[in-house]
């Protein structure tokens, strides 16, 4: 399978450079040329499989240039034996809604899963190539504490995880900042997510600085992580065994329900991707009127979702405006210019996959509340949000993503229901452990600098 990037398609690229790179040197998201569609009677074939071999499958059809199946297989295999489910997700219900629980990996959020993966996949990269290199990321919570359980103790990879400043949850920084290998690097920006995010983008934009330090990323926008995530949509859909389904997905910057649309434009029948968010609700907005205008971003209860610029909504546009980089492009330079109005013809073709609702902080509490009095369960701050849009949009026959363990918000539980969810036997250690991170200013100069002094 060939890539191109979502602002230039005229230049072709194989599934390493989409791994390694992350982000295109134009400052576009790799898709793929073509996507392989299922048929009907191939999807009945793959119904029986389990989750690892299904991981293969799906991923196999992306990347195939670059691993052979048996070492696919084999490198599935091993990133998910640590999970504490057997097939790796569980589906529950909270009264008519299924959950389908994501949060089974090591650091208890659903960001294992593509991660557990992707660093296995550097380990076997590395491995038959002579190299070093530095992963960079930003985090609103999870991907920073599931990239460093994936990448910690690795020979040749170093990982340096950028957060904003005292805004994610207290339980979400230790399990990064506890880390004791020697290739694992903190650093806590004055800022906020979208902060992090732009100085990574930016630094990714510096050829020199980005080759010289041989930078990759595992950032939503790495096309590996999306893939990886588009298994539990297969997944889900074959263990319910109904004839159509929709998902809410509780999302901030568009990974995990883009990846649901990939799992649609392969032939999984589903009928609608609800778009869930909290308080900063850019995404509600562009979704359900055509205003993808960011403001300032507010801190709430489900900070993994405190995001204004969705990186992963370039994607969606490539394929609304048909594959038109030319067309991407010059709309990206609007979003970047905080200016970019959905025309009512690219809505309608959005609406036809995806709708959108959000749930404010008193909303999110109430849910927590209502679900552990009526179904004995304690969602998270971000679930919530998903079973919230799901009821607020009359979705009740619907699969909600659980994207994270309530234990690592005891903020909003307590606040909910008085009561926070214990981290699990291995985890305890993290609450009392000394932590290590390097606050720095909101400048890319200044992280540069740091990660230089580093390599």
């Amino acid at each position: 399978m060939r890539y191109v990037s979502t602002r230039n398609n005229s230049k072709e690229y194989n599934f390493e450079n989409v791994f390694l790179k992350g982000l295109a040197d134009d400052g576009g998201l790799y898709v793929p040329k073509s996507l392989k569609k299922y048929s009907t009677k191939e999807l009945s074939e793959l119904k029986n499989l389990n989750f690892n071999e299904l991981s293969t499958e799906i991923i196999g059809q992306f990347s195939s240039n670059f691993i052979s199946k048996d070492k696919l297989k084999s490198l599935v295999k091993k990133s998910y034996s640590t999970f504490r489910e057997k097939e790796v997700v569980k589906i529950s219900s909270a009264g008519e809604l299924k959950i389908l629980e994501l949060f089974h990996g090591p650091t208890l959020a659903f960001k294992d899963i593509a991660m557990q993966f992707i660093g296995n996949l550097y380990e076997y990269y590395l491995s038959k190539n002579d190299k070093k290199i530095n992963i960079v990321v930003a985090t609103s919570g999870d991907t920073g504490a599931a990239a460093i359980d994936a990448i910690k103790g690795k020979s040749n990879l170093n990982i340096f995880v950028l957060h904003p400043n005292n805004k994610i949850s207290s339980v979400q920084r230790k399990i990064m900042t506890t880390v004791e290998e020697k290739n694992v690097f903190n650093i806590a920006i004055d800022g906020n997510f979208d902060d992090c995010q732009n100085i990574v983008k930016q630094m990714f934009s510096d050829l020199e600085f980005s080759k010289s330090i041989n930078m990759s990323g595992v950032n939503s926008i790495n096309w590996a992580r999306i893939i990886a995530q588009a298994v539990y949509y297969f997944y889900s859909y074959f263990k319910l065994g109904k004839e159509t389904i929709s998902f809410s997905v509780p999302t901030g910057n568009f990974g995990d329900v883009f990846a649901g649309y990939l799992a649609k434009k392969m032939g999984l029948p589903i009928d609608k991707l609800i778009v869930a968010t909290n308080e900063n609700d850019i995404l509600h907005r562009a979704i359900s009127k055509g205003d993808y205008v960011s403001k300032k971003v507010k801190e709430t209860l489900s900070p993994s979702m405190d995001i204004q610029l969705a990186s992963n909504f370039e994607r969606l546009i490539y394929y609304v405006k048909n594959s038109d980089s030319e067309k991407t492009a010059n709309i990206m330079k609007k979003v970047k210019q905080n200016s970019y109005q959905i025309e009512k013809n690219d809505l309608d073709i959005i609406q036809k996959d995806f709708l959108s609702e959000s749930c404010n902080e008193k909303e999110t509490l109430d849910i927590i509340k209502k679900n552990y009095e009526e179904n004995n369960i304690v969602l998270d701050p971000h679930t919530a949000v998903g079973v919230g849009a799901a009821t607020k949009l009359s979705f009740n026959d619907c699969i909600v993503l659980s994207t994270a363990h309530p234990c690592k918000f005891p903020n909003a539980t307590n606040n909910a229901i008085n009561k926070h969810e214990k981290l699990p036997d291995e985890l305890q250690h993290v609450l009392d452990k000394k932590e290590n991170f390097q606050v720095l200013k909101n400048s890319t100069e200044d992280v540069k600098n740091f990660i230089k002094s580093k390599v």
